[in-house]
């Protein structure tokens, strides 16, 4: 006859599961079902049930807080990714995503590097351009402003100018006729409107038996765009390349050869592997990507974004961490219960494990209440805000004073992963010093005044 070790019989069927395993389930069980029990306000007399239901009010209040402060986060985190991401499409709609430049300001046979460049099979197309500054002047009107040539048609593949055009097109820029398109705010500090004749003052000078002067050459507004950013729209005007290069003597050079990629965030690395097959088509150039060109800015806005997320995180910490008043009303409450389990034979794991499945369940229905909020309303801020502006008769973003009127989302299930987790955690660790003491009560001491 052989015995059976760790093996647990019923009266009515055998089960498979070692005996320990078979406790731990019915542990499980039933401080699942006590947990869930005492979430509930369920009365037995008049004084305990005034105290219940005042408990599960705390428990309401720190459920609905957590909820809050969930899609709080949820929803100011979307707003933010979605300037971020506005701003980002803006600059560079206009600022190449990588630039080969010349170390002395001009790069020779720009048709081989540009070729060479397009066969990295990152590299969606490419285009050339002269950047040089120079100074406007109209009807006693001067401003100082950075003056591009570009090729329209290979251009259009590079930027979004064409997207941003109020008034002409692109390719009414046309070789020998000298056409300029500018953007909005320089030409209204210059007053001019299509068809105006501005004149270009270039630095290089004339030198002439009397002085340097200065040389001078008119130009014809043919369109005007807008960017919505202000450093592009009040200081930059788009010429031909041959007229550019024309003005500033350059022949057949140019400045460098402008990019644009598949992937914005893969700039610095594709740039990386183009340097090497550089070396003999153009041994003086070197690349930049617009991560160094705009990095101070992208930087600016990255650290505001974190600092919102931990000054938001507050909210929840704060909500997550009521559950701790909750829970010690909770243990103080149902100290003539847990003497009542003690004596029975629970262990003080079981009491603690008690408690921590309610303060658990509080935070976790909390949590999701507010991350489908959160993000129901991070989908539909573009409804909802121009309804709360139409109710309440007023813009939060007025047109006049700011370049991004509309609240734009960009909802990132990465950023709810986190928060999700975030919060969680805090749930938890809200739970474990009101469970702990609800552990460490002795039975004796409890039921002395029952």
């Amino acid at each position: 006859m052989t015995r059976e070790v760790g093996w647990s019989r019923h009266p009515c069927m055998l089960t498979s599961q070692p005996s320990h395993l078979v406790r731990f389930n019915l542990n499980m069980i039933y401080e699942l079902l006590i947990g869930l029990r005492y979430t509930r306000a369920q009365p037995r007399n008049s004084t305990s049930g005034s105290s219940n239901r005042f408990v599960s009010f705390i428990a309401l209040i720190s459920l609905l807080g957590l909820a809050l402060g969930v899609a709080a986060l949820i929803v100011v985190l979307s707003v933010m990714n979605g300037f971020q991401k506005e701003l980002r499409t803006r600059i560079l709609g206009v600022v190449s995503h990588v630039q080969i430049s010349a170390q002395d300001g001009a790069l020779a046979d720009w048709q081989a590097t540009l070729d060479i460049a397009v066969k990295n099979p990152h590299v969606i197309a490419a285009a050339p351009f002269v950047q040089e500054q120079g100074m406007l002047s109209f009807d006693g009107e001067v401003r100082g402003m950075i003056v591009r040539g570009v090729l329209p048609e290979m251009e259009n593949r590079v930027a979004d100018f064409a997207a941003h055009m109020r008034i002409g097109k692109l390719d009414a820029l046309k070789a020998g006729e000298f056409g300029m398109i500018l953007g909005s705010e320089l030409a209204r500090a210059l007053h001019v409107v299509v068809g105006d004749k501005v004149t270009l003052l270039a630095p290089q000078g004339l030198v002439t038996p009397v002085a340097v002067m200065p040389r001078m050459k008119q130009f014809k507004i043919v369109g005007i765009f807008e960017v919505g950013m202000f450093e592009f729209d009040s200081g930059l005007a788009l010429v031909h390349l041959s007229d550019a290069q024309t003005l500033y003597r350059m022949g057949a050079d140019v400045s460098g050869v402008r990019l644009k990629v598949d992937d914005l965030f893969a700039a610095p690395r594709i740039g990386r592997e183009i340097i090497p097959t550089l070396r003999f088509a153009a041994p003086n150039a070197w690349i930049s990507d617009w991560t160094r060109s705009h990095a101070n800015f992208f930087r600016a806005v990255e650290i505001e974004k974190r600092m919102m997320f931990l000054i938001l995180l507050l909210i929840v910490a704060v909500a997550a961490f009521n559950i701790v008043s909750t829970l010690v009303m909770a243990v103080q409450d149902k100290r003539a219960d847990i003497a009542i389990l003690r004596t029975l034979g629970a262990s003080p794991r079981s009491i603690m494990s008690i408690f921590i499945v309610q303060g658990m369940l509080i935070g976790l229905v909390g949590l999701a209440a507010g991350v489908i909020g959160g993000v129901i309303l991070a989908l539909n801020v573009d409804v909802v805000v121009p309804a709360l502006e139409r109710t309440l008769g007023l813009q939060f973003l007025a047109k006049d004073v700011y370049y991004i009127s509309d609240l734009p989302s960009d909802l990132q299930w990465r950023d709810v992963t986190i928060i999700s987790v975030v919060s969680f955690v805090l749930t938890v660790a809200a739970t474990l010093y009101p469970s702990w003491r609800a552990a460490k009560t002795q039975p004796a001491e409890a039921l002395r005044y029952e």
